[in-house]
Order: structure tokens, then sequence, then C-alpha cells
């Protein structure tokens, strides 16, 4: 474990996509100056084409696939549904050799410029108590289960080169509560349920066991929209007792079309992050032109231990 992390560091956090990223997204990205861009998955069903043009975005980066990343090849339902011929090509190896190492699913990255490390969660991640898509996790991965998926997690977080750690999830962890609107809850059925991942839960704890620094937790999957009502969104951001932020930020559609010439509004995650943790986190509207729109501040810096602030 060597370096001090960068005094301040700008990671743009890009929520779920859903076939919602053009090329103009990469030069407006590139644009913001940031000093890492993390991608939290669900960039279409399979969608070799939008993954491509995240992987040409010219940033440090690094990325986990989600749910809708193995649409058509993790689920026996899914693969009934299956638009292209999956004997004569594998779209959830295409989407992964394209991204190459910045795919950090059971991996890392270790970034030197900013003296911090990034690991990634299981990937390809539904959420939820029952460990599903046997085949396709043994298959691809020898991960047969939760304490498994753990381990290989944690495989990760041992060949990590620095103490920072930010782990990069396409759901998020167990344990944020079981409410509808709580960052893992689950909206679709009466009575909600924590549909967080039980295994990154035990691979945050085991890296803070050893004595690693644990300051942000970006991840998406559940979309800020909640299904059962319009009247509040779902909580974005927890921060725990340790201090670590956790941040949901599938903040779904990307792309909002203005009235003015019928242009996208694209938006962007930044997250700044001190030697002491998460400063701040917003949100910014951003026009073809680079400028930006808008600024929404989803957090600022507290004293107070432990808080769950709204979106």
């Amino acid at each position: 474990m060597k370096g001090t992390l960068k005094p301040n560091c700008t990671i743009a956090v890009v929520g779920d996509i859903h076939d919602q990223w053009e090329l103009k997204d990469n030069a407006c990205l590139e644009a913001l100056g940031v000093d890492l861009a993390l991608f939290v998955g669900d960039f279409g069903n399979e969608a070799v084409g939008i993954v491509q043009r995240v992987s040409a975005l010219q940033l440090p980066k690094a990325v986990i696939l989600g749910n809708h990343d193995a649409h058509y090849s993790a689920s026996k339902r899914g693969r009934k549904k299956c638009p292209y011929d999956a004997t004569r090509e594998d779209r959830v190896q295409q989407q992964l050799d394209l991204l190459g190492d910045t795919h950090v699913g059971y991996s890392k990255q270790d970034f030197h410029a900013l003296h911090l490390s990034v690991v990634g969660s299981r990937p390809f991640s539904w959420g939820g108590p029952q460990w599903r898509n046997h085949a396709f996790y043994q298959q691809r991965y020898g991960v047969n289960g939760f304490e498994e998926s753990t381990a290989q997690m944690m495989k990760a977080v041992h060949s990590t080169y620095y103490e920072t750690t930010i782990f990069l999830a396409h759901n998020g962890p167990k344990g944020l509560g079981s409410q509808p609107h709580d960052l893992c809850g689950r909206d679709w059925k009466p009575g909600g349920g924590d549909y967080g991942d039980e295994d990154l839960r035990c691979a945050i704890a085991q890296t803070r066991q050893l004595g690693k620094e644990v300051p942000l937790v970006a991840f998406g999957h559940m979309h800020h929209q909640l299904r059962h009502t319009k009247d509040y969104q779902r909580t974005a951001i927890f921060r725990d007792q340790q201090g670590t932020i956790y941040f949901n930020a599938a903040c779904v559609p990307r792309l909002i079309k203005t009235k003015e010439n019928g242009q996208y509004l694209r938006k962007f995650f930044l997250v700044s992050l001190t030697p002491t943790g998460v400063r701040e986190i917003q949100l910014v509207y951003m026009r073809n032109d680079f400028s930006i729109m808008t600024k929404e501040f989803f957090y600022q810096g507290v004293e107070s231990s432990s808080e769950k602030l709204l979106s």
C-alpha cells in the first residue's frame, strides 16, 4: 500500500446508460476535464456498439457490466429471447474484449496519477438475496455462490497497489435499507425488501479489516424514479459511520431532449474526492457546446456520522 491520494480528485460517475451514449458524450466528458470516469453498467441489452463508443473514451476509466449487458446470455429466459445466433457469436465476450483491462468486474485497476485503486464487484449483477444465473457465473468465472464471489473480489483487493480503494459495482451492497425508496430497495413489489448484494457487503467489510480506506462505493441498477410513486425519488446517497459514501448513480434517462433545436442535455455526476473523503457530489446538465446549463448538488460533506440524502 503506497502513496497518498491526490489532494483534489474529480471523478465522473456515469449511471445506467440504457442505449443513451453517443460519441458526443465522449467529447462532453473529456471537456469536463475529470481525472477519472466510472461507468456502473447497463449500457443496453448486450449493446456492443454502445460499449465500443465508451471504450474509445480518451480518459482514465473503469467499467463494470450490468445485468442488461448479459440480457440474452445469463438466464434461460433471456436466451429464449436472443435476437442473434448465440452459437456463432458471444456478445458478452465482445463487450469484455472491447473494454479489456478497463472492465474491473472481479478485478481491479490502479490509477497511479491519483494514488487510488478501483475494485470491481460481481459483474452482471441482478441483485437480490438469491444466487442467480448459476451456469453463467460458473462457466465464465468459476463462481458458484456468494462466498466464492466475495473471495473473487478479495483476490482483487489483495492485489491493489494503493490504500485508498473505490468499489465499483452495478448493484449496491446489502445493508443500505429495505424500504422501496432505499438505495437498493425493491420497489416493484409491495413491502419493499433489501435487494443489495451480500457478496459486495462482505467484501467491503473485509477490505476495511485489511486497513484500507474505502471512501466511495459507486453503483446503479435501481433507478431513481420509483415504480410505485412519482411523488419522490429513490434515496441516492448513504454515508456510513466509517465515512464511506454509497452512491447510486442510476438517474435514468440520462439524456433529456430540450425544446431548443431538439438538442440533448447530457447528465454527468461529478464526485469531488479528497484525502479525507468525498467532499461533494453534483449532477451537471451539459449542452452539446460543452457549456453547463445547470448543476444540482446531491451531497455536500457534513460532520454527522450517518445520514441519508434524497436525490
